[in-house]
């Protein structure tokens, strides 16, 4: 079942030094308040501050009590001397004033440390002088940038970065990006060659180059040879598609948080919850967490049938043999048993969760939506999918997903003012601001008076049946402008032609992620650049994904393209606006394919769900 490797590939830096070096800076802020001191972690900091150091390093660092803070008044009946409070820059609701305020009425005289992460902005200060507190409080930055999730996968832990970024247009953290890729440059690097596309992706370079200039370059050995830059907003039809590879399912279903996801009572086969790192030391999930989910259940049998033979070969065995087996064999074998049973565990309650949302039908107007086939069909189970309304909030994301594929990649859009009236009679008038925010993105575009119908647009009518036609005539009575996706379709070749059956057991393409019917855009055009070294042949791709692209030798290692050392078979790419599991799927397939390894940096982990859900007006 598992793909076959087609060229070695080269071996993965080892990036736990990113995690050594979070914690002795974390130590080294915390010893500069010294004494028995109390800790108040920011919510959103605390999984994130937990793969890095654990209670006990606390602990050991005078940190007495911990506190979560959250969006309720902080009630502390600690005695300490010192406190110290980690939060996350400009968060909306600041509570430490209430702590500090509180102490002064009651004659209590404290030291105050507030360590913003990952950056101190001006603003930060600026907050506290507002709030009266300024001058009681010391304040630091810990510049926790990057979280390895795994041996492949980066975590800037930045979810609001999308919204702030490609939404609100604050780009105040782009220097934070530039400053992750400066941190793995310094370690990993030198880079030879940066290709990107995207505003974001550009300034992010910027900020870069100007922090590599600014400080010391030393000669070393380079462990990463090429970088590639993508803003999110270039592809947004891939994160809004349903997963189908395991992992991306998982996520869809559990929410995986930090690599770690929680599975309840329904998996677990007992009245407990529990929480399960996923990454590639748990030897289960890493042979299927890039596999078509139709492809997972005859592994994990097979799986169970192999465990059971290494079992049964304790039958027979004289006490020297059972001695061997049980000092050696038998600890790996439980904790496999353990892992294969929560994974089987995990697959029936997905199975079963995704028959009840009627999955199959889902990803069949998806895919037909992808295809801009069977437009009728989709137009009709849109709509019934709307009026059902099964679970709300579950099918709002489903129904806002679907019409986005519509719009976005059909031969036209909606009408947006007919498609907020329709979706906000069946989910609530509270999401107009947020379709009005989904426009401000451009995914969701308004008819502007006096454009006309063409020819092949006017037909639409009349493949929609009476019944939907009854209820959206006026979403259809005109039709704005048409996306550049079929075109980019067609040049890049995106979605594959469905002239023969897609065998899943053998993928031949990154297609296999989205069950043969689509290859991810954004991996596609990384897949390009790279067979080209540069953006050359692409300049209507470009054209039509709005530019900002670029392609720079940024030094002298590996320019020799004679010999391509391993490092110049490692490739970081930096998502910046959140990717999918999905595409790194899809990635380390590519890289199986070309004798590659790619490393994927990204300012946090998304998918249909938390994108659009970022857009919700009354987002925090």
């Amino acid at each position: 079942m598992a793909h076959s490797v087609r060229r070695d590939a080269p071996e993965l830096p080892d990036f736990s030094l990113l995690k050594r070096l979070a914690r002795d800076q974390l130590i080294y802020l915390l010893e500069q308040l010294p004494g028995r001191k109390d800790l108040f972690i920011e919510a959103d900091l605390m999984s994130p501050l937990d793969r890095i150091a654990n209670v006990t390093t606390l602990k050991q660092h005078d940190v007495d009590k911990l506190y979560k803070v959250e969006y309720k008044p902080i009630v502390s009946t600690s005695d300490q001397t010192v406190r110290g409070c980690f939060l996350y820059p400009l968060t909306k609701w600041f509570p430490f004033p209430d702590v500090v305020n509180a102490d002064k009425a009651f004659g209590r005289f404290r030291r105050y440390k507030i360590i913003f992460s990952p950056q101190k902005f001006y603003a930060c200060e600026n907050l506290l002088e507002e709030q009266g507190i300024f001058g009681d409080v010391t304040t630091d930055e810990w510049s926790f940038y990057l979280l390895p999730l795994d041996d492949d996968i980066i975590s800037l832990e930045l979810p609001e970065f999308f919204r702030d970024n490609f939404l609100e247009g604050d780009q105040r953290w782009v220097r934070t990006a530039g400053s992750a890729l400066h941190l793995l440059h310094s370690v990993y690097g030198p880079f030879s060659k940066v290709y990107g596309i995207g505003r974001c992706s550009k300034m992010a370079y910027e900020s870069w180059r100007e922090q590599v200039e600014e400080g010391e370059q030393r000669a070393r050995q380079a462990e990463i040879g090429n970088v590639f830059l993508i803003d999110r907003d270039v592809d947004l039809v891939t994160p809004l598609c349903s997963q189908v590879v395991y992992e991306g399912l998982v996520d869809d279903i559990f929410r995986i948080k930090c690599g770690c996801v929680e599975f309840g009572p329904d998996v677990t086969s007992s009245d407990k919850s529990i929480k399960v790192m996923l990454n590639s030391q748990d030897k289960v999930f890493n042979e299927i967490r890039n596999e078509h989910f139709s492809q997972v259940f005859g592994f994990l049998s097979q799986k169970a049938r192999n465990l059971q033979t290494a079992y049964d070969k304790r039958s027979g065995m004289d006490i020297k043999q059972m001695k061997t087996f049980v000092s050696e064999e038998l600890k790996g074998l439980k904790q496999e048993h353990r892992l294969l049973s929560l994974h089987i565990g995990a697959s029936e309650s997905m199975m079963k969760k995704k028959t009840k949302q009627d999955f199959q039908e889902l990803l069949k107007t998806e895919h037909s939506l992808l295809e801009g086939f069977e437009i009728r069909e989709c137009i009709s189970y849109i709509e019934e999918h709307i009026n059902r309304q099964c679970n709300v909030h579950l099918d709002w994301i489903n129904s806002v997903s679907l019409y986005f594929h519509f719009c976005f990649v059909g031969a036209f859009s909606l009408l947006y003012s007919s498609l907020s009236y329709f979706l906000s009679q069946s989910y609530g008038i509270e999401h107009l601001l947020t379709f009005s925010n989904l426009k401000q993105l451009g995914l969701l575009v308004e008819q502007q008076p006096g454009e006309t119908l063409t020819v092949m647009e006017s037909r639409v009518g009349k493949l929609v049946n009476d019944k939907t036609a009854g209820k959206l005539t006026d979403a259809f009575s005109s039709l704005a402008k048409k996306s550049n996706f079929r075109a980019l379709g067609r040049r890049l070749n995106l979605v594959p032609k469905s002239d023969e059956e897609y065998d899943l057991r053998v993928p031949r393409d990154m297609a296999y992620i989205f069950s043969g019917a689509y290859i991810p855009l954004s991996c596609k055009l990384i897949e390009q650049v790279l067979e080209r070294d540069g953006w050359t042949g692409l300049e209507e791709v470009t054209r039509m994904l709005n530019g900002h692209e670029f392609a720079v030798t940024a030094g002298s290692n590996g320019s020799d393209a004679r010999v391509k050392t391993d490092s110049q078979r490692i490739i970081l790419v930096m998502f910046l606006g959140g990717c999918t599991f999905s595409e790194i799927s899809a990635l380390r397939f590519l890289g199986r394919e070309k004798g590659l390894k790619f490393i994927v940096v990204t300012t946090a982990i998304t998918n249909s769900a938390r994108l659009l859900e970022s857009m919700l007006d009354n987002h925090a």
